[in-house]
């Protein structure tokens, strides 16, 4: 389907550091508009309202890979336009963490969304086809006007912080990371007002956060019930949850890299056999810690973060035991070190459709 408007023609705004920008006229070729600045995407995004269009929304922070298209697929399946996002987000880096080097692929990425077309539901013929409609790039200059540094006691402007949700899971490992997060999406719906928008499983804690915040501001694009949760892509091989950092993985780390997801097979299957919260836990735990000392071994650093069973309503711990009689689903999740590489994962147990859709 043909995209409304046409591509931004605003000038860009001077890279920050950490943030390349290219110029307009340095963009690769796309078969797309692509957008720079709020205000040209906004004149696209009237036209598509006048003319009642569905919007599907996928932020992405680039390095695409098919774990995104997997997000894409279901926006151009339930959306008349689909657009996507590529803005590496300072403001989600610790100091300490992997803002500067963090891959950027601009090119095979715009290639990948220029490569994927799906018929569309609204043609019984399936002769007219979907495919990606714009992508918005904007600088950094762009989301943060008033600037934006990692050193979180030196920001000045306005942030988003989801009180009581963001230090338990991901947030005790990364602390200012869903503060972060919660500030540029916030941002990016404000500037994009999806229809719907879509994040991925990999993510849970991510995606149901985001999904409180929505509720709690009122927002209206995307509403709560919009914001979907697509099931996790993973390698055929080992069960390794597709990511962007994966690149980072040497072939030794690769070959180990799988040991997160098995360790939490390992727990799903003591659950189900009546362990409970602990036995599942301690079982995970136990089988990254064995699968360490043999990478070790062979040259490979492997480093357990944490593995621990979450509510997805308020992210705490839970006594597994204590949910088994309405099915309501819980998070079993962990993090894990392969050499200088960190690997998220989750399984959710119990009742998932409540929380996919």
């Amino acid at each position: 389907m043909a995209a409304p408007g046409s591509h931004a023609t605003a000038t860009v705004p001077a890279p920050s550091a950490g943030q390349p920008s290219p110029g307009l006229a340095d963009l690769p070729a796309a078969p797309f508009p692509i957008f720079t600045t709020v205000d040209a995407y906004r004149e696209w995004r009237r036209k598509a309202m006048v003319e009642g269009k569905s919007v599907g929304f996928v932020p992405t922070m680039g390095a695409l890979h098919d774990g995104h298209m997997s997000l894409v697929r279901h926006s151009l399946l339930q959306n008349d336009l689909t657009v996507l996002s590529i803005f590496v987000n300072p403001a989600q880096f610790a100091q300490n963490e992997d803002l500067a080097t963090y891959p950027r692929t601009l090119e095979a990425d715009l290639t990948r969304m220029a490569s994927l077309a799906l018929p569309s539901p609204a043609s019984p013929a399936g002769d007219a086809l979907r495919s990606v409609s714009a992508l918005f790039l904007p600088t950094v200059k762009e989301m943060y006007p008033s600037g934006i540094v990692q050193n979180v006691d030196e920001q000045r402007g306005t942030f988003i912080d989801v009180k009581g949700y963001g230090h338990q899971m991901e947030g005790q490992s990364r602390p200012t990371f869903f503060r972060g997060v919660a500030t540029v999406v916030t941002k990016l719906f404000n500037a994009i007002e999806p229809t719907h928008a879509y994040f991925g499983q990999k993510d849970i804690q991510q995606a149901l956060l985001l999904r409180r915040l929505v509720q709690d501001l009122l927002l209206s694009h995307p509403t709560p019930q919009n914001l979907h949760i697509v099931p996790t892509l993973r390698s055929s091989s080992d069960g390794l949850a597709l990511s962007s950092r994966n690149v980072y993985l040497t072939a030794p780390e690769r070959d180990v890299a799988g040991v997160l997801y098995a360790a939490l097979k390992r727990g799903e299957e003591v659950w189900k056999a009546g362990g409970g919260r602990d036995g599942a836990v301690r079982n995970a735990t136990e089988f990254v810690e064995s699968c360490a000392r043999d990478a070790e071994a062979k040259g490979v650093h492997v480093k357990l973060d944490y593995i621990e069973m979450n509510d997805p309503e308020t992210f705490e711990i839970v006594d597994w035991d204590t949910r088994l009689e309405d099915g309501r689903p819980v998070i079993l999740s962990g993090a894990v070190w392969v050499g200088k590489t960190r690997l998220i994962d989750n399984i959710l147990l119990g009742d998932a459709s409540r929380l996919l859709m």
